[in-house]
């Protein structure tokens, strides 16, 4: 039960591997909750004349007919022995009335809930335990940086990743490694040298990025990206909840721990002096010079010059 798709799909799978590794022949069959009628569910729910086991899938859940609840509650009150009953609700209000029937019949629950961006991390790294293997929380963070927050990519790259890294726990190195050629992946780690101060870092990314094709106008949207969220961060009202203060500034709870450690060292005539930087380095690589590579090079070496020594926090 839930909106996650991801999750639900594994939980139906998971179950029908348990029914086909108690009888590798069972029928499985799926269908649509909205058309099912209590007919065609005592038809669905007894016992195959062809297999010794059996699972059906239901779909839909919410979508039920009012007059297949009763029988629907009914059978799993008195289940058959060989028959396996999967039933998928996406959550909300819609069709709540049968879940709680259900619930009250002591039906097996499986909440697929949509994660939040600040779960990311655990869930990334309870993906790489559950492939046998563990992974760094700044190593998670890279990499759903490089990935993106949908947990089927999530789960897959994770996966991978344990994989290729042989029984050794999966740093931030391993990702680089694996996810460096994202464009994406390289530019934002450009961005995250510059504002943090590490302006040599930040020119060794940056060439290394050129050299590897990375567009010039994916650097400056990265370096504009990082710049205004301190922006924003050093502007949003006092004494907010972390939770809150994510969402003033517009990105993961996660991320406001590390976007505080970025924030020192930096004045607002700083923050404003970079930024006019990066816009005149965007104006530059888009035709308004002729070597992008010095335009950049000179924007990250004046976003280094214009951190102070005060803090903003």
């Amino acid at each position: 039960m839930g909106p996650e798709d991801f999750l639900a799909e594994r939980a139906v799978a998971a179950a029908l591997r348990a029914v086909r590794e108690a009888d590798a022949d069972a029928d499985v069959a799926q269908v649509d909750a909205a058309g099912l009628g209590p007919g065609a569910l005592s038809e669905l729910t007894s016992p195959s004349l062809f297999a010794n086991a059996r699972a059906v899938v239901v779909r839909g859940l919410e979508s039920l007919p009012a007059e297949t609840g009763d029988a629907l509650v009914a059978y799993v009150k008195n289940p058959q022995p060989d028959v396996a009953l999967l039933l998928v609700h996406r959550g909300g209000q819609k069709g709540r009335a049968i879940v709680d029937k259900l619930r009250k019949a002591r039906v097996r629950t499986v909440e697929c809930e949509a994660v939040k961006s600040s779960d990311l991390p655990s869930f990334v790294m309870r993906e790489a335990h559950a492939a046998g293997g563990r992974i760094s929380e700044e190593a998670a963070r890279m990499l759903i940086e490089a990935v993106g927050s949908d947990l089927r990519a999530l789960a897959g790259a994770t996966s991978q990743l344990v994989q290729d890294a042989g029984g050794a726990p999966v740093t931030e190195e391993v990702v680089g490694r694996y996810f460096a050629g994202r464009a994406e992946v390289t530019s934002f780690a450009v961005a995250d040298a510059a504002v943090s101060g590490r302006t040599s870092d930040a020119l060794e990314q940056l060439r290394w990025a050129l050299r590897t094709g990375v567009a010039p106008v994916l650097v400056t949207s990265a370096l504009a990206s990082g710049l205004r969220s301190l922006a924003k961060l050093a502007g949003a009202p006092r004494g907010l909840r972390d939770a809150d203060l994510a969402r003033e500034v517009g990105v993961p709870p996660w991320k406001v721990r590390i976007l505080r450690g970025q924030l020192r060292g930096w004045s607002t005539e700083g923050l404003a002096r970079a930024i006019r930087a990066v816009a005149r380095a965007d104006a530059e690589v888009k035709g308004a010079a002729e070597d992008a590579e010095y335009a950049l090079e000179r924007a990250v070496l004046e976003i280094g010059r214009a951190r102070s020594n005060r803090t903003l926090s």
